[in-house]
């Protein structure tokens, strides 16, 4: 029986949480969250945790594994805590807001042999997975260009929006993460640009809620990355992969597969809600990558690299709206 242990009750924290009770073989034992709410408190009483703090739970020798889901300005001082133990770790993106800590704790773990898996649950999605074998297959060609888009359904919380790092950071990071994951190779070069067109207190809040990135690959390729805060539509999710023979596409996930008709048309669903929702499967199977990196010593598809990787494309983009101008992602360190 693997014993673990959680940072961070919030809604991705209830995720994995939920998704790695389902394992027989694993069993979540301390909680460390110091903000009470309805959740952590129905989180504890049904895995029957206890409710603890970092400083106990890294000294257990009892807690074979940590899982990092609290706010991301407490992630790098618990990363280089798990470092020290030697025992498996799993941190949600970004590593820290902050891209010098960021290096710092991957030169931490670089140090130890100490197993990290990053949340890049998008790396689990069957969709992604199988676009990302046709391409490195290498039966459709060479990659000509990559469009992705992704919007939320609505906007943050202002509260939110001033601690996440802002929308690159935050939101697109993920496709940053797609990027290298579907093409095999480094990014080059990122231009971006963006306005706040959506919510004026995320403006207020110094943030931007709308962003269009042209980004260049070693080869190359050209990727296109949308990003919004909002779509009239609800979640919004999309991924186009042009190749010198074939295309491929990754459309939005429907509510439900209904579709109805009268005089006046067809209707059908919306797409899934929110993220959580969409995802649902890719969470699944990255807790249980999670549970094989711990059991079997097997690597995951997303490491502390690809998360240093995926925020240094985040930086060179918030550089390159600040300047106007393309930054070469080598410049970034």
């Amino acid at each position: 029986m693997t014993r673990l242990a959680l940072f961070g009750a919030g809604r991705i924290g209830q995720v994995h949480a939920r998704n790695l009770m389902t394992m027989p073989d694993m069993k979540l034992v301390a909680i460390a969250d110091p903000v009470a709410s309805p959740a952590r408190e129905d989180l504890l009483m049904r895995s029957q945790a206890r409710l603890d703090d970092a400083e106990s739970i890294f000294s257990d020798p009892d807690i074979d594994a940590y899982l990092i889901a609290s706010p991301t300005d407490t992630h790098a001082s618990l990363l280089r805590r798990a470092a020290g133990t030697g025992k498996p770790v799993f941190c949600e993106k970004p590593i820290s807001l902050d891209f010098r800590q960021v290096v710092d704790v991957a030169e931490a773990f670089s140090r130890t042999n100490t197993r990290i898996m990053l949340g890049f649950q998008r790396r689990y999605d069957p969709d992604f997975m199988q676009v990302r074998e046709e391409i490195r297959s290498g039966r459709s060609g060479k990659v000509q260009h990559i469009v992705m888009h992704t919007r939320d359904p609505s906007p943050p919380p202002v509260s939110y929006v001033k601690s996440s790092g802002g929308l690159f950071r935050d939101q697109a990071i993920h496709d940053f993460d797609m990027t290298r994951y579907l093409l095999g190779e480094e990014i080059t070069s990122v231009f971006a640009t963006g306005n706040c067109l959506i919510a004026p207190e995320i403006g207020e809040a110094g943030d931007i809620d709308t962003a269009m990135m042209t980004l260049r690959s070693e080869s190359g390729s050209l990727v296109q990355m949308i990003n919004a805060r909002y779509a009239a539509f609800g979640y919004d999710q999309r991924l186009e992969a042009v190749c010198a023979e074939r295309v491929f596409y990754v459309a939005n996930h429907p509510a439900h597969h209904l579709v109805s008709a009268d005089a006046r048309g067809f209707t059908s669903s919306g797409p899934m809600s929110d993220f959580i929702a969409r995802f649902a499967q890719a969470y699944r199977a990255e807790m249980e990558a999670f549970r094989d990196m711990i059991v079997q010593g097997r690597p995951p598809l997303a490491t502390l690299c690809d998360g240093v990787e995926a925020q240094r494309l985040a930086e060179a983009a918030a550089l390159s709206l600040q300047t106007g101008r393309p930054v070469d992602v080598a410049s970034v360190r």
